[in-house]
């Protein structure tokens, strides 16, 4: 796996609406059964394949839970992509206080999917725009993501999306 690091970027604007007409908001109690389906395409598409100790059935049987926990945390970040009344991608994000080791406000955007077919449209560049909103108003010097050393899409996007290599992880499956 790779992490990646964004600095924040005063100019970086939250679009709601984009050329499919998907509107991305902090997702509500009602989104978190979409939430769960797209959580559960993420960890299927990406995770099933790339991580053998994954248990890709964590959406299904904890998911609800987990996000109805994260919607009550002010220090967690729950996004919705909606198409309509359909759930079409989401955001998970969280933020760590200074400490003595690191002492910075930082941001984790955790889980990221969108379905597709609405790839293009610029959906996952909003809700990461809106992470990036959310994580400059909590006052993180810095924003970061971990994906697949496999996933060379998922690479390129968040590359698209500013983040560069800052770490590198090495596992050895035993």
């Amino acid at each position: 796996m790779t992490t990646a690091t964004v600095m924040s970027d005063p100019g970086a604007g939250f679009a709601s609406m984009s050329d499919q007409e998907v509107i991305v908001r902090r997702a509500r109690t009602e989104d978190i059964p979409g939430i769960v389906v797209s959580s559960s395409r993420l960890f299927a598409e990406d995770g099933g394949e790339r991580d053998p100790g994954l248990n890709v059935d964590w959406p299904r049987e904890y998911g609800a839970e987990a996000f109805a926990a994260v919607q009550r945390d002010p220090g967690r970040l729950l996004l919705a992509a909606l198409h309509g009344d359909e759930v079409v991608g989401h955001l998970s994000g969280a933020t760590a206080g200074a400490s003595a080791m690191r002492p910075v406000v930082s941001a984790t955007l955790m889980a990221l999917h969108v379905r597709p077919e609405y790839r293009r449209g610029r959906v996952g560049a909003r809700l990461v725009d809106g992470f990036l909103a959310w994580a400059r108003e909590r006052g993180a010097a810095y924003a970061e993501v971990t994906a697949s050393a496999a996933n060379a899409d998922g690479t390129r996007f968040h590359e698209r999306e500013l983040f560069r290599p800052q770490a590198l992880t090495l596992r050895l499956n035993l």
